[in-house]
């Protein structure tokens, strides 16, 4: 598949955590950093992840969140 996004980083999901309508989907990238992405439930079924699985993490610049701890 061919994207426009710039913005990839690999990693390896380590949890995927459903809840309802949503999915938090935890991706180890680079040095030990984490993504944390929510996406919907039907599209994290339809994506079948499990821990351990190598995915990319595909972020649009202009729908970047950023939480301060």
């Amino acid at each position: 598949m061919t994207l426009s996004a710039r913005n990839r980083l690999s990693g390896e999901v380590q949890n995927v955590e459903i809840d309802g309508l949503t999915a938090e989907i935890t991706v180890e990238v680079a040095d030990g950093q984490t993504v944390v992405a929510v996406i919907t439930r039907r599209s994290a079924e339809s994506l079948d992840l499990s821990e351990g699985d190598t995915v990319d993490a595909v972020i649009k610049a202009t729908a970047v969140m950023i939480d301060g701890e």
